[in-house]
């Protein structure tokens, strides 16, 4: 079964290009090292909630847009290999290519999936 890195963050709305290019240059190499599959989603319908939302597990603000990415891996030991590799790639040295958004504020994970439905 595969693996799933997920992500959150709150982007800089003028920032969309910005992070659009950002993620075609460094998504590749998660590509490039074995990785099946990354998407990122800009928001479109994200409600704000009454406890807890995606824009306030970011500390998402006014002028900032939430997205919600992820990486599929065919498996943890291809994920731990390619993400061994990437610390290691000066395509990914954040002073060649910075973030346009506030990384400390990126929420990120690795999970086993547990149920899958339908197929490609």
């Amino acid at each position: 079964m595969s693996y799933i890195d997920g992500f959150v963050i709150a982007v800089p709305t003028a920032n969309k290009q910005k992070f659009i290019d950002h993620a075609n240059e460094g998504d590749s190499v998660f590509i490039e090292y074995g990785a099946t599959r990354v998407v990122e989603c800009w928001a479109d319908d994200v409600p704000d909630g009454k406890q807890t939302d995606f824009r306030r597990a970011v500390q998402g603000k006014d002028d900032e847009t939430v997205v919600f990415s992820w990486i599929e891996w065919p498996d943890k030991a291809t994920r731990d290999e390619g993400f061994k590799k990437m610390m290691e790639d000066p395509r990914m040295d954040p002073e060649k290519n910075p973030m346009p958004f506030d990384g400390a504020r990126m929420i990120y994970g690795g999970f086993k999936p547990v149920v899958e439905l339908g197929g490609k």
